[in-house]
């Protein structure tokens, strides 16, 4: 288990792209991550190098990601990095890839209304509802 865990912050660059495969439903973007610093002669922000990955998200994650995100957005995003080297054409290419685990919107930067999606039936699992805990007394 010796993967390449990222947590990403940027904005997503392309339209997302849904498929439904065999395997189950994917859906993949570009995500735009620029750094920035504070110059402190001039006392400005400025932009640095923009990094850009494909993000993958699958199954559920990839029908929520088509249903949730457009371009502009600002989003976090964490999962497997994976680096690949290619030659095409003649040329060789470099493409970083993330494999999500989980996408959301960064608050920080504005707000978002979450909205769950359908559930399987309650009758086809062995679990019980979860409850809220009770308060501890204090003292």
């Amino acid at each position: 288990m010796n993967e390449t865990m990222v947590t990403v912050v940027g904005n997503v660059a392309t339209t997302p792209v849904y498929r439904e495969l065999p395997s189950g439903p994917v859906a993949r973007f570009r995500l735009a991550v620029t750094a920035r610093y504070f110059d402190a002669v001039k006392n400005t922000w400025n932009d640095g190098h923009t990094n850009f990955f494909t993000v993958w998200a699958r199954r559920a994650l990839g029908s929520n990601v088509q249903a949730s995100l457009a371009v502009g957005e600002p989003v976090i995003v964490q999962g497997r990095l994976k680096v690949r080297d290619e030659e095409r054409g003649g040329q060789h290419w470099t493409s970083a890839d993330i494999d999500a685990q989980a996408i959301g919107h960064d608050l920080s930067r504005g707000t978002a209304a979450f909205r769950r999606v359908g559930r399987p039936d309650a009758s086809l699992t062995d679990s019980p509802p979860l409850r809220e805990p009770e308060p501890e007394p204090v003292g």
